[in-house]
């Protein structure tokens, strides 16, 4: 599975209609980019850990969208919704960090950071 992780900070002067718009270039490209298997957008809990102080850059915004494989995250990438959306997300961001991740599941993905990739 390939994870797309977009970590964000808001414009601080970011109107409601400005918030609106990107909301619905979210929803657009849910609804019309078929390779996207899963989506969810979240907001940065603070609990007070001594982990949290070793945060650079606080990103209070997360969202992550799953796709099969490389082949799905490209077709979102090059779906004309994905250039919506990434029109209102550029203009609406102070801060972003934008990643895509392969993922294994549970401890498997440790081995290639043990160095014991097959």
């Amino acid at each position: 599975m390939i994870a797309h992780v977009v970590l964000f900070r808001p414009r601080r002067a970011l109107s409601a209609d400005r918030r609106r718009a990107l909301a619905a270039s979210f929803e657009a490209a849910l609804q019309q980019i078929p390779s996207i298997r899963r989506a969810r957008v979240g907001r940065r809990l603070v609990l007070g850990r001594a982990y949290e102080a070793l945060t650079r850059a606080d990103y209070p915004y997360m969202a992550i969208l799953e796709f099969d494989d490389r082949n799905g995250l490209t077709a979102y990438l090059e779906h004309p919704a994905h250039d919506q959306l990434a029109a209102q997300f550029f203009g609406a961001f102070e801060e972003a960090l934008i990643l895509d991740v392969e993922l294994a599941e549970g401890a498997a993905g440790l081995v290639e950071l043990a160095g014991n990739r097959p």
